[in-house]
């Protein structure tokens, strides 16, 4: 921030007696709104004089749009918002994990955890949500899934897939809910969290004898990033070893690199195993 002073003129803090600085309210909005927008994508210089009702608009602008949904879904969705915004994290723990044995564990990936996962992400883009709520989510929703996909009774031998995600992608919960459909597929997973590097992916995928590598992008990443990125993992790994990306980035619809198979639905992954196993004879 003092940079930011130095740079931008903003934040503009006054002194106390003891010469320490001192923030007003209305500048400690800003600067959380504008730590938003950042998160998502934006530079600093380009949005750092913007009025906090402008940071707000913005925000709302680039929310990612909801799936439209029935009223029940809806009001089950609220449901669930309502017990995170209460901080009732064991109730929200015990709720979830009910539901996945009510559903089974792929509805409950399709018709719950990734409709709940974009709601919470737009009401945090909102400023709506604070991120350690975010982040109580998040981390219940991974407990739920692990636990789940630890019952699956018996992992198959083919495809052997790897998960991970770039860098530059923080987010893991795209990643935890594909290795959970693909652990239903039969799918031999080995994830290696978020945030690897691209050759460590090359010596993950070479030591555990991989079929395919499975990436998560989410929105916020950079396109350049994206493409750079998979265009060198697919000169690194041989031919044999397919590359498979999904996740909301849009880049991946308007100019995946060649050798990609871009996955962006949960419903395509049947389809896509099926397929590789049909082309392998398995």
């Amino acid at each position: 921030m003092r940079v930011w002073e130095r740079r931008y003129g903003f934040p503009n803090p006054e002194r106390d007696h003891f010469g320490e600085r001192i923030y007003s309210i209305d500048q400690v909005d800003r600067l959380r709104a504008i730590r938003r927008l950042m998160d998502i994508g934006y530079r600093p210089g380009k949005i750092i004089g913007l009025s906090l009702e402008d940071l707000q608009a913005l925000a709302e602008s680039v929310s990612q749009p909801a799936p439209i949904a029935s009223e029940d879904q809806a009001a089950d969705l609220d449901q669930f918002m309502n017990v995170l915004k209460s901080h009732e994290i064991e109730d929200l723990r015990r709720q979830l994990s009910q539901r996945v044995l009510r559903l089974g564990l792929a509805r409950f990936v399709s018709e719950l955890v990734a409709p709940l996962t974009e709601k919470v992400g737009d009401t945090w883009a909102r400023g709506q949500l604070e991120i350690y709520e975010e982040h109580l989510f998040t981390e219940s929703m991974q407990v739920v899934l692990r636990n789940a996909i630890s019952t699956i009774p018996q992992p198959g031998s083919r495809p052997r897939v790897l998960l991970t995600t770039f860098p530059s992608e923080p987010h893991g919960m795209g990643l935890l809910m594909v290795e959970a459909l693909l652990a239903l597929e039969g799918c031999r997973c080995f994830s290696l969290g978020v945030q690897t590097p691209v050759w460590d992916i090359v010596l993950a995928a070479q030591a555990q004898d991989i079929d395919l590598v499975v990436l998560s992008f989410s929105p916020v990443m950079n396109p350049t990033l994206v493409v750079d990125g998979l265009t060198e993992l697919r000169a690194k790994l041989p031919k044999s070893v397919e590359i498979w990306a999904g996740g909301r980035c849009p880049v991946l619809s308007r100019r995946a690199p060649d050798g990609i198979r871009v996955v962006t639905e949960f419903s395509d992954l049947t389809k896509s195993v099926l397929d590789w196993r049909h082309r392998h004879s398995l």
